[in-house]
């Protein structure tokens, strides 16, 4: 039977809801599976490891599903928190319709820019703003109410074998077998190294720091901001009400950027590079922008977001990666939320179909079709946008003052930013005739 466990203290003094509460969710030891051939072994207990475990059960609702983390559940897990309404329908058709409960809807953003332009304009669809460590917990849970086994446990390699002739993967020496084995292990997943496949470079990884602080006063209607800032361009800060009082408030900027923005402070300082790190440009910089929430101590933490400009092909085989470590992580906003929630259902059906045709070889490719005909033309369109809106800020001041009078456009932004909406065909034309014109010089 699962107890609850309450997400944090809200300050005192504060008008604010009761603070939801996490559940706890029992975890057996991999130890107590040993010598097992189960059908599916996710790696990792975040959305995307919850949602395949949910996918593939959903199949095969008696099959052998484990769920292998390192920590418990509750557990902290850096992130702005956002759960994107796209989310919430991934949610919904894995049968999970309460994983938002508790939490006020959040319908309006402000998005400035650097150059002074701004927009603030209800969203068709609203945004919840849930502390990862209730909104795993409860997908864990859930998994966990519909069969699938919690073992807390370390993955750190796996080999090739085979089971009665057919392909399974041996995990950490043989401590388990799986006929699939699925990498939802975040940005330093040891599932991707033991692919062989490598980090992302610099310039496709972003570094952020999150907190927690007062939400702003409550006689303002709630709405998640976001401040574009020229240091270290592209980079935003962010502050998203939960609701009871707090907020999560961020700063991230591309992992290039950093120690190019660290050196240019230090010198404006009169102090030496090494003297200037990167941890004091994120707070600093966080704290500048939003001076009026100060962080909680205790509650900074920084984080990588491997950014889908540069993610790796989904090989072959009985092996699959989703969530961050496939490097699903929207350039343009740092969302991946939604990216791991789609992507861990479509490799758990994917490993599943292929476990019931009994040829789990081609769980890879399955997932990779599938991957590529729910994200691949969205993929594309953001990357392009990406690598514009990088190297002209003039851009992103010009698209927020046109997206401020014009609702549609607006609208595309969010699908786009937040969802898998893509670039209107007429839009999407003149961005190709202005980048063959700037190649052409």
């Amino acid at each position: 039977m699962s107890t609850t466990t309450a997400v944090g203290p809200v300050p005192a003094g504060r008008p604010a809801a009761a603070p939801v509460e996490a559940p706890t969710v029992p975890v057996g030891d991999l130890a107590e599976l040993r010598g097992r051939l189960v059908d599916v072994l996710v790696v990792g207990g975040g959305p995307a490891g919850a949602a395949a475990a949910l996918a593939a059960l959903r199949v095969r609702p008696e099959a052998t599903v484990v769920i292998a983390d390192l920590a418990g559940f509750p557990r902290d897990k850096t992130c702005g928190d956002g759960v994107a309404p796209h989310g919430l329908d991934v949610l919904r058709h894995l049968g999970v319709a309460d994983a938002a409960t508790g939490f006020r809807p959040v319908d309006r953003m402000r998005l400035r820019t650097p150059g002074g332009a701004e927009v603030a304009t209800p969203s068709a669809r609203a945004t919840h703003v849930i502390p990862r460590m209730v909104f795993d917990a409860r997908l864990v849970a859930a998994a966990r109410a519909r069969g699938a086994r919690v073992v807390r446990h370390r993955v750190r390699g796996f080999a090739a074998t085979t089971v009665d002739g057919a392909p399974a993967v041996a995990v950490d020496g043989g401590a388990l077998t799986a006929r699939v084995l699925i990498g939802a292990d975040g940005a330093n997943s040891a599932v991707r190294r033991a692919l062989g496949i490598g980090v992302n470079p610099p310039e496709a990884l972003a570094i952020a720091v999150r907190a927690y602080a007062d939400a702003p006063k409550a006689d303002l209607p709630p709405e998640q901001y976001i401040e574009m800032t020229d240091e270290g361009w592209p980079a935003y800060a962010w502050s998203f009400p939960i609701g009871d009082g707090r907020a999560n408030i961020g700063f991230g900027m591309l992992r290039a950027q950093l120690g190019a923005t660290a050196a240019g402070g230090a010198a404006g300082e009169g102090k030496s590079a090494a003297a200037v790190s990167g941890r004091a440009v994120l707070h600093g910089t966080l704290a500048r922008i939003l001076p009026e929430q100060p962080a909680y101590p205790g509650t900074s933490r920084a984080h990588h977001l491997p950014m889908s400009t540069w993610r790796p092909r989904q090989p072959d085989g009985q092996v699959l990666l989703a969530g961050d470590a496939a490097s699903l992580i929207n350039p343009l906003t740092g969302e991946g939320i939604y990216y791991a929630l789609l992507s861990g259902s479509l490799a758990g059906h994917a490993a599943m179909e292929a476990v019931l045709a009994g040829r789990p070889g081609q769980a890879g490719a399955a997932y990779r079709r599938a991957l590529a005909g729910e994200l691949g033309r969205h993929l594309r369109h953001t990357a392009l946008l990406a690598g514009l809106v990088g190297r002209h800020r003039a851009l992103m001041d010009a698209t927020v003052r046109s997206a401020s009078r014009r609702t549609e456009l607006y609208d595309t932004l969010v699908e786009i930013g937040l969802g898998r909406g893509t670039i209107p065909a007429a839009s999407l034309a003149r961005l190709a005739a202005r980048r063959a014109l700037r190649l052409g010089r």
